[in-house]
């Protein structure tokens, strides 16, 4: 653990019922730092995000956010000590438009609706259209642009590229680059692609039934690709 870090997990265990999908897994992240959450479908990534996010039960472990420990927290209440979160089906309000889904979020803090818009022109021209009226890559980034809306410290991103067109994913891409360099908040991003997800973050870990298998800076788990690659290949 960095003493910097602002989100810091020791020994998660989670799941769901008696299901142990996490299973001691410890992760922290820098203040302005990025984490890749990486491995194969079911290794219990979106568990383990999902868990930090308040969305499931801690069983065994603790969670701290900025020193403070958050762990028996709701949802809601570590959304107001800086925790935000896109999940991976993306949940915006589909009767309400562009500009009220984005009001409701709002806790006052530095990101505001100009801002927003200005990292998302689309949303702007799409203000009052409904969440149900938009594509796919406008939810999405309607999903990004709420959860900043909160004002976070740490932000998690679920599969934010999962079923969208290169084009969108390239935007996508650009603004989170463009968070990253601001260093406007830490980031833990889970992603099939791998090597997306290392754009973002300078580290990542590799998950594997719910444990740590590996981990290490962006240019040690390049220099591994290979080793990385098999880890994460889908098998049959």
């Amino acid at each position: 653990m960095t003493s910097d870090a602002v989100l810091q997990a020791r020994n998660i265990v989670s799941g769901y019922g008696q299901t142990r999908i996490v299973d001691g897994i410890s992760l922290s992240v820098p203040n302005g730092g990025g984490l890749a959450l990486l491995g194969r479908n079911g290794a219990g990534k979106t568990t383990l995000v999902c868990t930090l996010a308040g969305r499931l039960p801690l069983k065994e472990g603790s969670i701290r956010l900025g020193g403070v420990e958050i762990g028996t927290l709701s949802p809601c209440q570590r959304c107001r000590c800086g925790i935000g979160f896109v999940p991976q089906e993306r949940q915006i309000f589909a009767t309400l438009s562009v500009e009220e889904n984005l009001r409701i979020a709002n806790l006052g803090g530095s990101w505001t609706l100009e801002r927003v818009y200005e990292l998302f022109p689309r949303l702007a021209e799409r203000r009052q259209n409904g969440g149900g009226q938009l594509s796919g890559g406008e939810q999405q980034m309607l999903a990004i642009a709420r959860a900043l809306m909160s004002d976070p410290v740490c932000l998690l991103l679920d599969e934010p590229f999962e079923g969208l067109a290169p084009v969108i994913v390239d935007m996508l891409l650009d603004v989170l680059l463009r968070l990253r360099q601001e260093k406007a908040m830490a980031m833990i991003i889970v992603e099939q692609h791998a090597r997306l997800a290392l754009e973002v973050a300078e580290q990542g870990i590799v998950v594997e039934r719910g444990r740590l298998r590996t981990g290490g800076s962006r240019g040690e788990l390049l220099h591994r690709w290979e080793e990385i690659e098999d880890m994460l290949a889908v098998t049959h």
